[in-house]
């Protein structure tokens, strides 16, 4: 989906997943600020929108999610995931409840295989399933913003800012109104900022929850039964995850960011030493330089010192070796 909102002045598109939305609109550093600041906006329209309708919708997603939904009030937002027989990751929704739909959102170009698989596992529920993302687009507003939002449209909210399930065609009278545009990348930076992981990002074909932390926010840990449940427990209980995710802090005087994939190696082992792992997501920010995420063994010790290709890295820890 390519949005209307790439001809506004100085929009650069995004490439790669993002292709459909800007990546800038001319000042990276400007656009980041006014999102911390709670002022703009983010067009999201690129993304995935599913919907579920029918009154069965929560205790059926219930059985199918990693999250506690059976019971969600309307207008509570939550996030949740779809996992493999083994547990692998292989869907993120973004949820909220109206009280007679539930609002979706997801990566780009993934909708299409989450609602086969809903389909699939449909039985004798009373649900409906529908693919929204030609109709309707999402836009981000940040923490703080005073935007108003127009009557009628979904909100989902939560401690970053409100995602709206905004009609497309109100995309553009809506970003005529709610202040400087910024584009994907200022997005992504206060994302890595904030240690929030994304699917196809931070994941790959082996990923499990508790590598990215996302136990409790996306995996409730006392619901009943889902597919890849038995990994989730068994890690839980018994063991530790293969990898852990990390922010890294990284040299300031490259010129170039370490792009996804970049191994990570122990800078005391030099320039042939073995891999222990590798960048998902580098950015720079506007206050904290260039920084990324990444994912690394779980016994690497959280003071060592990393090297990032060839860029010197200091790690945060996110999530607990």
């Amino acid at each position: 989906m390519k949005s209307p909102l790439l001809s506004l002045p100085g929009a650069v598109p995004a490439e790669g997943v993002d292709e459909g939305v800007a990546a800038h609109y001319g000042d990276l550093f400007r656009e980041q600020r006014a999102l911390a600041d709670g002022t703009g906006f983010v067009d999201l329209s690129h993304r995935g929108v599913v919907t579920v309708t029918g009154e069965d919708r929560l205790g059926w997603l219930h059985l199918l999610l990693t999250q506690h939904v059976s019971d969600l009030p309307p207008g509570r937002a939550t996030e949740a995931l779809i996992l493999s027989a083994n547990g692998h990751i292989e869907h993120a929704l973004y949820l909220v409840d109206d009280g007679e739909t539930v609002w979706a959102h997801v990566e780009p170009g993934t909708q299409e295989a989450l609602i086969a698989y809903l389909e699939s596992m449909k039985f004798f529920y009373k649900v409906d399933v529908a693919d929204r993302t030609a109709d309707i687009a999402v836009v981000h507003l940040p923490a703080g913003s005073i935007t108003e939002v127009p009557e009628g449209v979904m909100v989902r909210e939560t401690p970053y800012g409100r995602d709206l399930f905004l009609p497309r065609t109100e995309l553009e009278p809506f970003a005529a109104q709610a202040g400087p545009p910024a584009g994907i990348l200022a997005h992504e930076a206060l994302r890595v900022e904030q240690h929030r992981p994304r699917l196809g990002f931070e994941t790959d074909h082996r990923t499990i929850p508790h590598e990215l932390g996302w136990i409790g926010s996306a995996v409730h840990l006392q619901k009943g039964c889902y597919r890849g449940q038995e990994t989730v427990a068994r890690v839980q209980n018994l063991g530790k995850p293969p990898r852990r995710l990390v922010f890294l802090h990284l040299d300031g005087s490259e010129v170039h960011l370490p792009g996804p994939g970049t191994e990570i190696r122990l800078a005391d082992d030099g320039p042939d030493g073995r891999k222990i792992g590798f960048v998902t997501t580098s950015v720079r920010h506007h206050e904290l330089g260039p920084v990324a995420l990444a994912l690394v063994k779980r016994n690497v010790p959280v003071d060592a010192r990393l090297v990032a290709g060839d860029t010197a890295a200091a790690q945060e820890t996110v999530v607990e070796p």
